[in-house]
């Protein structure tokens, strides 16, 4: 089978997800099968066809499949007790009326840790556009410093699925990717304010552009402690644990015996979980249960679309595109900026972040020797150059760019303007600090 054929192939299969997942709107959990069968049995012997496909999404679940329920049961936990309101009405005590937006970029940066962008934007949105009343400062500027916030969280800090999946198939460490991707993510997130406070003063809109939303701010709000325990305690023992691994501490004490338990992401978010469940108050066994039940129910379709984008990801790497585009890039020269450019076009094509990441780490996987980062700390650096891809660009075709459009009011040339370019920028900025952070780590 010649190499042509294999890159027509896999070209073709990436085209065929974008169109039918953007183009005729096809449920992503069976174009992505649909696509990984029809190029599985393109490329590979047809007694092999079965095995990677199963391999593939069994693998994917293994490596990441707890998290994400865990990190989604997390999220509900949040937002059905009114934490992440709690969260943000603490923080806005600390800023005047008139810095009102830092405020919200704070609280976007906290919550987006353990919720999902998609579903931090609504529960914000109604304090979002209350607070812009009371301030003056214009809805348009909240909601595009919220919306970024959130969503450069979202692409580099686990539990997220997609930078989670990536890290299962290049195999790096979680523990050091939230580390570092609060690293990257936290000044990048900076110099997206920067960006919207400079766009907004050069942004002439009509009024009619700005919509009328509902405010729904939750009338139950825990006290900071309740708040905010659920979410700096598995940080905090995800961080411990990296902490440890990171300064060299080894042997069997009880210390790192514990540490080293409690630090895996699965028993933090788990910690989390039940220290939620412990401080808020769901009343009857039933209401706890019924709490569960929803949570459960929101993981499934993120479960089977992250683990089909894992069997897509398995038959691509089984193709041996890897080693065939390692020839080109061991004359390129271009380093990490392979797996940033890879995940830049799988995003902007598609429009989920989540798919871009995963296919993005099943292309570059077999390449990471060539790009001489296959070490721990390399690993963690093709991670955070494909989060910082998959920032790139929010457009039409992502259904979080629809969610910030509708719950900010905005119409979709205000939104464009606002938060598409600030993907952008933010998307550059990010890639930078990795190619710094990646002189001292390598």
């Amino acid at each position: 089978m010649s190499d042509f054929y294999i890159l027509f192939s896999v070209f073709i299969s990436i085209v065929l997800v974008v169109l039918t997942t953007s183009r005729f709107k096809l449920n992503a959990f069976f174009a992505l099968v649909g696509v990984s069968v029809l190029l599985a049995l393109a490329t590979l012997d047809s007694t092999e066809v079965i095995s990677v496909l199963k391999t593939g999404f069994g693998n994917t679940l293994a490596s990441i499949g707890l998290i994400i329920i865990f990190g989604t049961t997390l999220g509900v936990l949040l937002d059905k007790s009114g934490a992440t309101i709690g969260m943000a009405s603490f923080i806005l005590r600390f800023f005047k009326k008139e810095k009102a937006s830092r405020a919200m970029l704070i609280t976007g940066c906290i919550t987006g840790i353990p919720i999902f962008c998609d579903s931090g934007f609504i529960v914000l949105s109604g304090l979002n556009k209350s607070l812009s009343k009371k301030s003056g400062i214009s809805i348009v500027r909240m909601s595009a410093t919220l919306a970024i916030s959130l969503f450069t969280l979202h692409c580099f800090v686990p539990p997220h699925p997609g930078i989670t999946a990536a890290a299962g198939i290049v195999d790096g460490s979680i523990g050091y990717l939230v580390l570092f991707g609060l690293l990257v993510a936290i000044p990048s997130v900076l110099a997206g304010y920067v960006w919207i406070g400079y766009i907004f003063k050069r942004t002439k809109y009509d009024p009619s552009e700005i919509k009328d939303i509902d405010e729904e701010v939750s009338k139950t709000i825990p006290s900071p402690f309740k708040s905010f325990l659920p979410v700096l305690l598995p940080l905090f023992l995800i961080s411990l644990k990296s902490f440890t691994e990171l300064f060299g501490h080894e042997g069997d004490s009880v210390y790192l015996l514990v540490v080293n338990f409690l630090g895996d992401p699965v028993m933090a978010l788990l910690a989390g979980v039940i220290s939620g469940l412990m401080v808020f108050s769901f009343g009857t066994l039933k209401s706890i249960n019924d709490f569960l039940v929803d949570a459960i129910e929101k993981a499934g379709p993120i479960l089977i679309i992250t683990a089909a984008g894992g069997t897509f990801g398995a038959v691509i790497k089984a193709t041996g595109i890897g080693e065939i585009i390692s020839a080109f890039v061991a004359e390129s020269h271009l380093g990490l900026l392979i797996p940033f450019l890879i995940a830049i076009l799988l995003k902007t094509a598609q429009g989920s972040s989540t798919v871009a990441a995963i296919t993005a780490a099943s292309i570059v996987a077999p390449m990471i020797g060539v790009l001489q980062l296959d070490s721990e700390m390399g690993r963690i650096i093709v991670l955070l150059a494909i989060g910082a891809g998959t920032l790139t660009i929010s457009h039409a075709n992502d259904s979080y760019f629809w969610v910030v459009s509708r719950f900010s009011g905005m119409s979709t040339r205000l939104t464009l303007r606002m938060f598409s370019t600030t993907t952008f920028v933010v998307s550059l900025v990010s890639i930078s600090i990795i190619y710094l952070l990646s002189v001292f780590l390598i």
